[in-house]
């Protein structure tokens, strides 16, 4: 037998058995965390005195407790050098990523969790938009089709809610999502910083801001405080964690086409456990929502796949 009958070594042999292995491994976890993250509605639903306000500063407290453990086991010590080196984009980060947290809650106690978690989904596509204006990133004619649809099932929803008195929920849940998708323009400016801290620093300026506007009442019943642990520092804190992992050995358009579980979800549960139900627009403009992400995220993912092959 030849020497090269064998198109790879056995070191080269290993290495793709642990890229086989962590990628698996990342999709059973992407698939855990989105699934119970999809729970962030029926948790908010349940909670029954705490304000929109005091569950945003239980949530971050909860959620800093979390992220600041996951530092310390990644850096020990070095966590305040870490913080350093995110500098003004990763504060920059942090800030509009709080925006989000805080809209995100408001939004699901203005609006219906269905239509707050469709409004939301067209982040990937915001995020499209801004990239392509402020990162030069090109949008192919397909993604601009595709978008288009998206905003039509968006604007069916926000009309739907106009209509039923949803609509400053609706307006809330699409300011968060340009607030995170600016957050995500942020990251991807700054990639090359590991920008791990900026979860962090959107944790303790959530804890101020909800702190300050609820001006310092945070009395509420330990039930509540304990579904903001939950939500915040369990389900938040091992979705960021499995995120970051995750996008190791995962393209972002995977990633992202697992985030359309806790979308297509969250309404779910709220129907099942609570009976929440949604009007037919708010159904069939989410239907369109979910179903011009699922299309453009698998697109991505068939492409990336050839271009992976391709460069081999």
């Amino acid at each position: 037998m030849g020497k090269n009958c064998y198109p790879f070594t056995p070191e080269q042999l290993e290495d793709i058995n642990y890229m086989i292995s962590n990628r698996n491994l990342s999709i059973l976890l992407l698939i855990t965390g989105f699934v119970g993250i999809s729970f962030g509605g029926l948790i908010m639903r349940n909670i029954n005195t705490a304000d929109p306000w005091q569950i945003a500063f239980y949530r971050a407290l909860a959620f800093i407790f979390s992220i600041t453990l996951i530092l310390f086991h990644q850096h020990r010590l070095g966590i305040v050098t870490k913080i350093k080196k995110i500098g003004y984009p990763g504060m920059a980060g942090g800030f509009f990523m709080m925006i989000a947290q805080l809209l995100f809650i408001q939004s699901f106690a203005n609006t219906s969790v269905a239509n707050a978690l469709f409004t939301l989904s067209s982040i990937p596509f915001i995020t499209a938009i801004l990239a392509f204006i402020f990162l030069k990133e090109k949008i192919s004619l397909t993604t601009i089709i595709i978008m288009f649809f998206a905003f039509i099932g968006i604007f069916i929803m926000i009309k739907d809610g106009l209509e039923t008195g949803g609509f400053y929920g609706n307006i809330i849940a699409l300011f968060c999502a340009f607030s995170f998708s600016t957050f995500v323009i942020i990251l991807r400016k700054n990639r090359n910083i590991d920008m791990m801290p900026v979860n962090l620093i959107s944790g303790v300026l959530t804890l101020i801001v909800s702190f300050i506007i609820s001006l310092g009442n945070i009395n509420v019943p330990i039930q509540d405080i304990l579904l903001c642990f939950l939500w915040g520092g369990v389900l938040s804190g091992f979705v960021n964690s499995v995120f970051i992992f995750s996008t190791r050995f995962l393209l972002a358009s995977e990633v992202t086409f697992f985030m359309l579980l806790e979308s297509s979800l969250g309404p779910f549960w709220v129907w099942i456990f609570l009976n929440e139900t949604i009007s037919q627009e708010t159904f069939y403009g989410g239907i369109i929502v979910m179903i011009s992400v699922a299309v453009y995220s698998l697109f991505e993912i068939k492409n990336s796949k050839i271009k992976a092959i391709s460069t081999g």
